[in-house]
């Protein structure tokens, strides 16, 4: 990823359109979290259920309480996981906009551990909504050139290269007082319980 790209890249999200990038799961297609008619942009060509809310992404995990409520426990996970590969559900501040969450107050926030990826997110400093590059129910993308086949010209810009790996991030709730995990990648219950019991 170079600068020229990232100002190309920019531009698109500038005018309320998504890009497509590797991360270290799967390709991503992402949009500004505040940008409502990008978002609807991305529900449509992803053909994607109204009530399935998208991922946060963010350059550094300092930057979450910004846009959720952290408690101990979920510091906790987010030292010992992030930048890594888990998705934490925290409650959304009133900086999200009811949409994002579809107004249930929870928002999943993940710091990629991938540093092109983060230098970008840097760059923009603004926080995307991540999905996984596929039309709804389908398999995700593994690089670029699949994103391309997928999408034809839908992708306003695509960062080439490929993904590093096909195991979805780890899914965590910690909004309620049993931690529930929804779905398991690389990090496992047992690892986030041991960090959380962890005196």
């Amino acid at each position: 990823m170079s600068h020229k790209e990232y100002l190309l890249a920019k531009n698109v999200l500038d005018n309320s359109h998504f890009i497509a990038f590797p991360t270290e799961t799967v390709m991503g297609l992402g949009v500004y979290y505040n940008d409502f008619n990008a978002y609807q942009l991305l529900n449509k060509i992803k053909c994607r259920p109204e009530d399935k809310p998208y991922t946060m992404m963010l350059y550094c995990k300092d930057e979450i309480e910004k846009y959720a409520y952290v408690d101990e426990r979920a510091k906790k996970v987010i030292d010992a996981f992030m930048p890594g590969e888990i998705t934490v559900l925290l409650r959304s501040k009133d900086t999200v906009p009811g949409y994002v969450t579809h107004n249930s107050g929870v928002i999943g926030v993940r710091v990629p551990n991938l540093a092109n990826l983060l230098d970008f997110l840097r760059f923009i400093d603004t926080p995307l909504l991540v999905p996984s590059a596929n039309k709804s129910g389908e398999k995700p993308a593994m690089n670029s050139d699949e994103v391309k086949r997928i999408f034809n010209n839908e992708v306003g810009y695509v960062f080439e290269g490929k993904a590093k790996g096909g195991v979805p991030s780890t899914l965590v709730d910690l909004t309620q007082k049993e931690v529930k995990i929804y779905r398991e990648g690389n990090i496992s219950l047992s690892d986030i319980l041991k960090v959380i019991e962890k005196e």
